[in-house]
């Protein structure tokens, strides 16, 4: 759950302002619970079956053909969306480790470190299934809360700057609304486990006297109280130290201890290496599953070696094109996260089990499709306006 767009919180603060900022963070840890507990109860709802795949729950809830249309177009933008940004924050976080390491060094370009990181996927990409990726994920879990602390201890430990600003960061007022949906985005992008949580409940036994979604829940749970426990300190104390002056990245707005800051980089490149591996493997699922049964491949090392390499390698060629993090979290949060995660769960609930017009359950579920959809047809302008005035000054590939 606690992915690397937890370093942007204190600058989706800095556009959002202190009031609605706290407010909108809020209403996403909700939202987002609550459309994630549908999912895990909604997993086993049909006695004897089990729903492993996003679009396998669509398909039940809208019908095969526009089941399969309206979940796989988004939940692949997602995915890709978080692998190319992962990629953008691997690279990185490598050169931030390297310029604090070695101070005195000659620069090397940040696309060459995204080369590097992406070699490391050329190998991990060919690990099977999700039970084999476990350490890399068990260790991601360990780097992300680590990198999450040092974020805000060092934040507190820094002070507020003398020169602090709290105003928005934005002089004009359209550019304060493009920042402030910007901002929506960016927090957006933070929430983002939904789009892997029923691959991940597929892997737990299940039995009518002990159905997977106890301990999935209770899975859950822990996690979302370890997404408090990350987020809010890293964004409100973020933001309480740096103003409208934090980067979006709040690892490179801290300077010194230099070794600390170093060793958070590093945690944040082990994180983001597990997380992309999590992200990669459905849609590693998707292209094999297309080309045997649709195109008639044999599944043989060969097709896996080949399919695998080449999503990196595209990965890998977009990030280095635009490598621009802020903008990105901001446009792919709204265009793609949105929907999978804070109402396409609740469309789901509503044309299954068809509770009472008016109702708590009815009404809550409406609440949460209202917000996402405003969220999705909002942030990525902003996020989008940020990736083109970024762009103006940016040699490609440099």
């Amino acid at each position: 759950m606690v992915g690397a767009g937890v370093l942007s919180l204190p600058y989706a603060m800095s556009e959002l302002g202190w009031g609605p900022g706290s407010v909108i963070m809020t209403l996403s840890w909700i939202i987002t619970l609550y459309t994630l507990w549908q999912m895990v109860e909604m997993h086993e709802m049909v006695p004897g079956k089990r729903f492993d795949r996003y679009h396998e729950l669509g398909q039940y809830a809208f019908g095969e053909k526009l089941g399969l249309w309206i979940v796989v177009p988004q939940q692949l933008t997602v995915e890709v969306g978080v692998n190319v940004v992962y990629m953008v924050t691997g690279g990185k976080c490598l050169k931030k480790f390297h310029e604090t390491v070695c101070p005195s060094c000659s620069n090397i370009k940040t696309s060459y470190f995204i080369v590097i990181f992406a070699s490391i996927h050329f190998v991990l990409s060919h690990l099977p299934n999700f039970n084999s990726i476990s350490g890399v994920s068990l260790a991601a879990a360990v780097m992300s809360l680590s990198y999450s602390t040092v974020a805000w201890v060092a934040s507190l430990e820094k002070g507020v700057q003398a020169d602090v600003d709290y105003s928005y960061r934005a002089k004009t007022k359209s550019d304060g609304v493009f920042h402030f949906l910007s901002g929506l985005g960016e927090v957006a992008f933070a929430f983002a486990g939904h789009n892997v949580v029923l691959e991940i409940q597929a892997t737990i036994p299940s039995t009518p006297e002990k159905p997977s979604k106890g301990p999935m829940w209770k899975g859950v749970v822990l996690a979302y109280i370890v997404v408090a426990l990350c987020y809010f300190p890293v964004a409100m104390i973020g933001y309480w130290v740096f103003g409208n002056s934090v980067e979006d990245n709040i690892l490179i707005s801290l300077e010194k201890p230099a070794w600390l800051i170093a060793v958070a980089n590093m945690f944040v490149v082990i994180h983001v290496i597990g997380s992309y591996q999590i992200y990669a493997m459905p849609v590693f699922d998707m292209m094999e599953t297309l080309l045997v049964k649709r195109w008639n491949f044999t599944p043989c090392f060969r097709l896996r070696f080949i399919t695998r390499s080449l999503y990196v390698a595209f990965t890998m060629f977009v990030g280095i094109a635009v490598p621009f993090f802020g903008g990105l979290l901001g446009f792919f949060g709204g265009l793609a996260f949105a929907p999978t995660t804070y109402f396409l769960p609740c469309i789901m609930w509503l044309a299954i089990y068809k509770p009472k017009r008016f109702g708590l359950s009815w009404t809550t579920n409406w609440v949460c499709i209202v917000f996402g959809i405003l969220l999705m047809v909002l942030s990525p302008i902003g996020g989008l306006r940020t990736l083109i005035l970024s762009a103006k000054n940016y040699q490609f590939f440099s």
